[in-house]
């Protein structure tokens, strides 16, 4: 489902359970700032893993388990917003995937009614916001991580709100479109493939010369900053939330 306009929108904000496990200043950055822009914000109690690790991993079962849950547990919200296109992915692109695996057109149905989106496709698209009044003096790059770029498409979106931040340099990172590495189990699985490709993108980061390096999921920031912080070398990672959050000091 898909909405249009913007005006005085009751959010449900959806943090991911990597994010509310190690990043939890995300969602209340996200939180932050939608209020700043005069919408209403609530955090539904009832949710939780939205499956998608189960499902890349091949346990179908338990991914529709939490699918059902998830459903039920954004059931009649107007919209639901993300910090983590991953997430966002996952409900959009595997979730019907998902009810035909398990034979539930039921889940097929509650998924079609949600309408979910990461927050920069949620920014642009629905509430027409660019500008969205952030202050962030510093240097920073972007890394446009895989599901958001492949999978959701988000193309400069998340470009285009950095670009109005006031104070902000933004620099073009070089071979951005090339994975981090991280890719949930296949950094483990493929330890050294994973590490290899970190160190590229960390090679192409640190030749911005920026300050921070910014992303619109935790997960590939948690990956390129473990990488920068072994190797000392002074480039922050930040959600794009969490910039976008920051305004000028009164």
């Amino acid at each position: 489902m898909r909405l249009g306009g913007g005006a005085d929108m009751r959010v449900a904000l959806f943090v991911a359970c990597f994010d509310d496990a190690m990043f939890p200043a995300t969602g209340k950055a996200v939180t932050a700032l939608l209020e700043r822009l005069g919408h209403e914000v609530s955090y539904p109690p009832g949710q939780t893993c939205c499956g998608q690790i189960h499902w890349t991993t091949g346990y179908h079962r338990e991914a529709a388990d939490l699918a059902r849950a998830f459903t039920g547990a954004f059931e009649g919200r107007e919209v639901v917003v993300t910090p983590s296109a991953s997430c966002a992915a996952a409900v959009r692109a595997a979730y019907p995937r998902l009810a035909r695996a398990a034979r539930d057109p039921g889940l097929a149905r509650a998924a079609e009614g949600l309408a979910v989106y990461e927050l920069t496709e949620f920014l642009v698209d629905v509430l027409g916001a660019v500008d969205v009044g952030a202050y962030f003096p510093h240097r920073v790059t972007y890394h446009p991580s895989c599901q958001s770029a492949r999978t959701l498409g988000v193309g400069d979106r998340p470009l285009r709100l950095l670009r109005a931040v006031r104070g902000l340099d933004l620099v073009e990172l070089p071979a951005a479109a090339e994975c981090c590495g991280f890719g949930g189990a296949f950094a483990m699985k493929n330890a050294d493939v994973s590490v290899a490709m970190v160190a590229d993108k960390i090679r192409h980061v640190r030749g911005t010369g920026a300050d921070v390096v910014c992303a619109v999921d935790n997960s590939c920031l948690a990956h390129i900053g473990g990488a920068l912080s072994r190797l000392r070398g002074g480039v922050r990672v930040m959600h794009l939330a969490e910039i976008l959050a920051e305004t000028e000091p009164a």
